[in-house]
């Protein structure tokens, strides 16, 4: 799904979206814990921040955090509800940052709309700016058998098997470092996080094996087709 489409499906409810999710103390504890285990001491990039309630609480927590989202209304509503943490308009299929520079990277449910064969390329650009052994944490929606889309409330979104995306992440040059499950209660889905942390040296042959990836995926690609 491009990212016009995903921007203009937020921008339509980013004022219910605020509303519903946008403090620090909407996030669950066993999720900001398992962030702040492996994030710490940062700096940190909160890639597809929202209204910035994750970056608020790292921040907070001591860990040097900026939010980037491509969503400039949340932009907007972040950069006036914590005026001393930078936020940054932008996509996170092209970071700003150099390679090799950053040593944490959250994605929480931020790749939730990303089509599966398009995340490999999501994935290299995560693993260029991470630094050697640098940590990435992202939250996602857990499915059991496969890789499948649903139809989330602001737009399509993909659930992943567990262990589904950690092959996923291992063949794009992450090692798994811890995860963490949490079945569905009530209206809640349920959903999932991985922490992994970048291979070094990484292996050349890696943009081969994102390709190779890539081809597994297609068959995702005709699921694509019945929810565009």
């Amino acid at each position: 799904m491009s990212d016009n489409t995903v921007q203009a499906a937020y921008t339509a409810i980013h004022h219910v979206y605020i509303d519903l999710f946008g403090s620090p103390t909407d996030l669950a504890p066993d999720d900001t814990a398992f962030a702040l285990t492996h994030l710490s001491p940062g700096p940190v990039l909160d890639l597809g921040c929202g209204p910035g309630h994750f970056t608020k609480f790292l921040t907070d927590a001591g860990i040097p955090t900026t939010g980037i989202d491509m969503v400039p209304e949340f932009i907007m509503h972040a950069r006036t509800t914590y005026p001393d943490i930078p936020f940054e308009l932008g996509s996170l299929r092209t970071l700003d940052a150099p390679t090799d520079s950053v040593p944490g990277l959250l994605a929480w449910f931020s790749l939730i709309h990303i089509n599966p064969t398009e995340l490999p390329t999501v994935l290299a650009e995560f693993h260029r700016v991470l630094t050697p052994g640098g940590c990435l944490v992202i939250g996602f929606f857990e499915s059991t058998d496969t890789v499948e889309p649903f139809p989330h409330k602001v737009t399509t979104a993909y659930r992943w098997p567990v262990d589904h995306l950690a092959e996923t992440l291992h063949r794009a040059g992450f090692t798994e470092i811890d995860r963490l499950h949490h079945p569905a209660s009530g209206d809640v889905r349920p959903y999932a996080a991985l922490a992994v942390a970048k291979s070094a040296p990484h292996d050349p042959g890696g943009l081969r094996q994102l390709s190779d990836l890539a081809e597994d995926l297609n068959s995702a690609e005709v699921i694509n087709r019945a929810w565009s």
